[in-house]
C-alpha cells in the first residue's frame, strides 16, 4: 500500500430530528481493502453517501488525492474516480456486457455510428486488467450473479475509478464465486485501486481486508489493522453501547405449552429450512442483520407471502395458512415494521382502526355496524393502552408514532389473537414510548399471549426475550436462552455464514 486516496475528517450530517453522523473519520490508502463495519443504523451508508455525493456534509472536510475537495453530487464523485457497487446490481439484462459497461458513452465512428469493434476492444482491455475471462458479447441475463458483479466492477473501472465501494458484495454468491471475486479484488489492489468493503461477515473481512473501521450510532469508534485484531474485539467495538438499565422481564417463565411450531420453512432464496417453536406466555426474539430473513419468516407465518414448502402447527394442530385471513382465523396477528403502510389506516379515526380486524364481531343481524359497541371497546383500548389522543374520533395520522403503534396493538387485542408477531415494534418512536411498548409486551406475555419480536436493536432483544433466535442469510444460525444471550454472541451468530453440510448451533 502506498499513498492516501481519501481522508474524511470531522464529518457531520443531520436530518430532521436525527444526528446521522457525528464527527466521523475515514481514511483509504491506494492498493488497500478497507472494511467499514457496524450494526444496522451505525451510519456506514450515510458516510458513503457523503463520499459519493448523494448527501452533502454539514461539517467536516474531504481530502482526495491530497487536495481538499467538495463533492456536491454523484457526477462529481464519478468524475473524480469514486464509484460504488450496490448490493442490488444496476444492469440492463437484455444488453450485452460490453453495452452495459459503456451505456450512454459508446465509442462512435464518424460521431454517428456505433463503433462495435472499438467498444469490444475497450471492454477486453478492462477484462484483461481485471484478469477476467468473459466474452463482451454475452447478454447480461445469461450471466451468473457473480459474473454480473464483475461487469459492474468493470463498469466502475471504465470511469477510471481510483476508489471502489463494495456494499455487501458476497451476499448472493456461492463459495467458489466468492473466491473469484476475491481474485479480482487482489488484482485491483495490485493496480493501486482503493477498495472500501462494507460487510458483516467476519471470516471474509479477516481474509480480504487490510484495515477495519468501526462505526456505532453515527460515531467513529476506531480503525484497526485486520491482522492485529480478533473477531471478539471487532464485535465489542460494534455493539459497545450501554444496555438499558431497566430490568429484564419479570421472572415468570414461559409455559411449557407450545402454541406455534414451524418446520422446514422454505421460500426461494430468502428462507432456507427455517424451524422454531413458540410457547405460551413467551417473548421469542428474532435477531439478525438487514437481509437475514426475519421479516420474511413473519410474513410467511402470517400468510402474506406464499411458501415453497414447510409446515405450521397452531396449538398442536397442523394448519394451512395461505393468506392473512387464514392466519387471523387461527389467532395470529402481525404488526408490520411499516405500520403506516400495513398496520393502520392513517386517514381513518382511532375507533375504525381498533375495530377493523374484528368487524364481524361488531356487525348486527342486517350487517349494520354496532357503532355504540365499537365506541365502547375503543374507549377501553385507548384507556388500557394509554393512547394519547383527544378522543376515539381522532384521525390516526395526527397521532405520534408510539401512539399509532399502540392503536395497531389494540386492533389485534380486540381481535383476541393469541399469537402476536411484532416486527421492529419500537422503530421510529421516542424513548418514553419505547418503555410503554415494553411494558405492554410484558403484560401481554403475563396474560398468556405468545409473542415473536423482531428487532434490530440488540439491547431491546436482550431486555425483552426469553429466548433469542438468530438468523443469517435466510437460515437460523443459533438459538440462545436468556442466560446465554449477549450482544457479542448474537452478533457472532448474525454474521456467521453456514457452509455446506454445517448445521446451526
Amino acid at each position: 500500500m502506498s499513498g492516501r486516496l481519501v481522508l474524511m475528517e470531522g464529518i457531520h450530517k443531520s436530518f430532521p430530528g436525527v444526528k446521522a453522523l457525528n464527527n466521523c473519520r475515514f481514511e483509504l490508502l491506494a492498493g488497500e481493502v478497507h472494511a467499514l463495519v457496524g450494526e444496522n443504523g451505525a451510519g456506514k451508508s450515510t458516510l458513503m453517501k457523503v463520499l459519493t455525493g448523494v448527501y452533502t456534509k454539514d461539517e467536516g472536510r474531504i481530502v482526495y488525492l491530497g487536495k481538499e475537495t467538495e463533492i456536491p453530487d454523484t457526477k462529481t464523485a464519478q468524475d473524480l474516480g469514486i464509484s460504488i457497487i450496490h448490493q442490488e446490481l444496476n444492469l440492463a439484462p437484455d444488453l450485452t456486457a460490453a453495452q452495459n459497461i459503456y451505456i450512454g458513452r459508446e465509442p462512435r465512428a464518424f460521431k454517428l455510428f456505433l463503433d462495435e469493434g472499438k467498444l469490444k476492444e475497450q471492454v477486453r482491455a478492462l477484462f484483461k486488467r481485471m484478469n477476467l475471462n468473459l466474452d463482451p458479447d454475452t447478454q447480461v441475463s445469461d450471466l451468473t450473479v457473480a459474473k454480473q458483479q464483475m461487469v459492474e466492477i468493470a463498469k466502475a473501472l471504465s470511469f477510471n475509478a481510483r476508489v471502489l465501494i463494495m456494499d455487501e458484495p458476497t451476499a448472493a454468491l456461492s463459495e467458489s464465486e466468492i473466491d473469484d471475486l476475491f481474485a479480482i479484488i487482489d488484482e485491483l489492489k495490485r493496480n493501486g485501486v482503493g477498495i472500501i468493503y462494507i460487510s458483516h461477515r467476519m471470516d471474509e473481512m479477516k481474509r480480504i481486508t487490510d484495515r477495519i473501521t468501526v462505526m456505532r450510532d453515527g460515531n467513529y469508534i476506531g480503525t484497526v489493522r485486520t491482522a492485529e485484531v480478533t473477531n471478539d474485539r471487532i464485535i465489542a467495538m460494534m455493539v459497545g453501547r450501554e444496555i438499558y438499565h431497566e430490568s429484564t422481564p419479570s421472572s415468570r417463565a414461559a409455559r411449557e405449552e407450545t402454541v406455534l411450531e414451524v418446520k422446514g420453512l422454505n421460500r426461494g432464496s430468502v428462507l432456507k429450512d427455517v424451524g422454531f417453536s413458540l410457547r405460551r406466555g413467551e417473548i421469542l426474539g428474532f435477531a439478525g442483520l438487514i437481509g437475514a430473513g426475519r421479516t420474511e419468516v413473519a410474513r410467511a407465518v402470517f400468510g402474506a407471502d406464499r411458501i415453497d414448502s414447510g409446515e405450521i402447527a397452531v396449538h398442536g394442530r397442523k394448519v394451512s395458512i395461505k393468506s392473512p385471513v387464514d392466519a387471523v382465523k387461527h389467532g395470529i396477528g402481525y404488526l408490520s415494521e411499516d405500520r403506516k403502510r400495513y398496520g393502520c389506516l392513517v386517514d381513518l379515526d382511532v375507533k375504525s382502526n381498533v375495530a377493523i380486524a374484528s368487524y364481524r364481531k361488531f356487525a348486527g343481524p342486517l350487517g349494520f355496524m354496532k357503532s355504540r359497541r365499537i365506541a365502547n371497546v375503543s374507549e377501553k383500548v385507548v384507556d388500557m393502552m394509554k393512547v394519547r389522543t383527544p378522543g376515539i374520533d381522532q384521525e390516526v395520522r395526527f397521532l405520534s408514532g408510539g401512539n399509532q403503534q399502540k392503536v395497531v396493538i389494540g386492533k389485534w387485542l380486540t381481535r383476541d389473537c393469541d399469537i402476536l408477531i411484532f416486527d421492529e415494534p419500537t422503530r421510529g418512536i421516542d424513548v418514553g414510548a419505547k418503555s410503554e411498548i415494553y411494558r405492554l409486551l410484558d403484560e401481554l406475555a403475563d396474560q398468556g399471549k405468545s409473542i415473536i419480536m423482531i428487532s434490530s436493536e440488540l439491547p431491546e432483544i436482550l431486555r425483552m426475550s426469553h429466548r433469542v433466535i438468530v438468523m443469517c442469510e435466510g437460515r437460523i444460525t443459533g438459538e440462545l436462552s436468556r442466560g446465554e444471550a449477549t450482544q457479542e454472541r448474537i452478533m457472532e451468530l448474525a454474521t456467521r455464514r453456514l457452509h455446506k453440510g454445517e448445521v446451526a448451533i
